[in-house]
């Protein structure tokens, strides 16, 4: 019998790993450094709503991309789920065989790292299939040269970023909660939305050791703030009229954007609260209500086997794409 080689894959049906959206619950700018970059302060969570990345063996590299927010990748002539393949590649020494499918259901350019998340679960997804054995650390440091976003969503849970975004430690022990993310559905690139902040810079949250409750929750970060609100609210007057209609639903106990926009949340009592509030916004925006991804999950799912990568007709479910 020959030995197996470290970069076969584990399933020959495939691996699945979901790519929630990041929610931003809170943001400060906190500095600039010398290469242009701002520094940032945020707690990031996660939603129960998001994309899917599958990978099964192949001869060679692919992609294909579905779902009801496919066409909007449509004129990207390098995503970044083969970015991240390609990392993966030159970190390991895996060979680049692999069909990757993105069942795209998130809006892009929306402050909810949708494309960092696709290539957090690229990167989990090929390192279950390859056998790369990176674990969550290794996988990290190859997601820091995608971009600052992807090393939270490697993580998949509830983290404080810092830095550029790429310095995470815990987050404080967060209650179960309620939210509701919606976007107007207007691109809101986050190079423009920076480049327009006005103003000094913030001072770093102080975190609590825990929140028993969903109305502690708010209250601490009432004064936290988004330090990039006011900047997307001049780039995009519809960021500002999505936030006022969440504040507005019966039983939100904060209403924010998240990230640089245009998505904006709220947080609710609970996960049924949310869905209620999401389903009387305008159907013409993106919009979904329920659970976080960790109330759904217990923590960071491991990559499960797929029945298969054929994508299933469908269309957006009711208040989720």
């Amino acid at each position: 019998m020959t030995e197996a080689t470290p970069f076969r894959a584990t399933a020959r049906a495939g691996v699945e790993e979901v790519a929630p959206a990041k929610v931003n619950l809170y943001l400060r700018v906190t500095g600039r450094r010398a290469d242009g970059y701002h520094l940032l302060d945020s707690l990031a969570v996660f939603a129960g709503a998001g994309d899917m990345v599958a990978a099964e063996p192949a001869e060679e590299l692919t992609l294909e991309v579905v779902g009801p927010e496919a066409a909007s990748l449509a004129a990207e002539p390098d995503n970044l789920v083969l970015r991240a393949a390609r990392a993966l590649v030159a970190a390991s020494g895996a060979p680049a065989r692999a069909r990757l499918v993105l069942k795209k259901r998130l809006p892009v350019a929306a402050g909810i790292g949708g494309g960092s998340a696709d290539a957090a679960a690229a990167l989990r997804a090929l390192d279950a299939l390859w056998g790369t054995r990176l674990g969550e650390d290794g996988l990290r440091r190859v997601a820091v040269t995608l971009g600052a976003d992807v090393p939270v969503c490697v993580a998949n849970r509830a983290m404080r970023m810092e830095g550029i975004g790429e310095v995470l430690s815990p987050a404080p022990s967060l209650p179960a909660f309620g939210l509701l993310l919606a976007n107007p559905r207007v691109a809101l690139p986050t190079p423009a939305v920076f480049r327009a902040r006005q103003g000094g810079f913030s001072a770093p949250a102080v975190m609590p050791d825990r929140l028993p409750d969903a109305a502690a929750l708010a209250a601490w970060l009432r004064p936290l703030g988004n330090d990039l609100e006011a900047a997307a609210f001049a780039l995009c007057p519809p960021v500002a009229e999505v936030l006022t209609a969440i504040a507005a639903r019966p039983g939100c106990l904060l209403a924010r954007m998240s990230g640089s926009g245009a998505t904006c949340f709220g947080i609710f009592p609970t996960p049924g609260a949310a869905e209620t509030a999401a389903a009387a916004l305008p159907a013409a925006w993106w919009r979904w209500g329920g659970a976080t991804f960790s109330s759904l999950s217990g923590a960071s799912a491991p990559a499960r086997p797929s029945a298969g990568l054929e994508p299933a007709p469908s269309g957006p479910p009711a208040h989720n794409s």
